[in-house]
């Protein structure tokens, strides 16, 4: 693929990639949007209408009229 260059270790195998993220730049934040969702998949979650009142709290959202 253009855009990207392989490192590879003492035994010939693919240890990392390199993007060229002009080229690839929307790539890359898919890539890492992928990661971290992944790394804070085990991550206690706030039900929705907890998150509506506090951004309504705050001045973030409109209150619906």
């Amino acid at each position: 693929m253009k855009g990207t260059r392989y490192v590879v270790d003492d035994d010939g195998q693919k240890s990392a990639v390199l993007i060229d993220l002009k080229q690839h730049g929307e790539l890359w934040e898919d890539l890492y949007d992928a990661l971290v969702a992944a790394k804070r998949k085990h991550e206690p979650r706030e039900p929705l209408q907890a998150v509506k009142k506090r951004l309504q709290r705050i001045g973030k959202l409109k209150r619906n009229g």
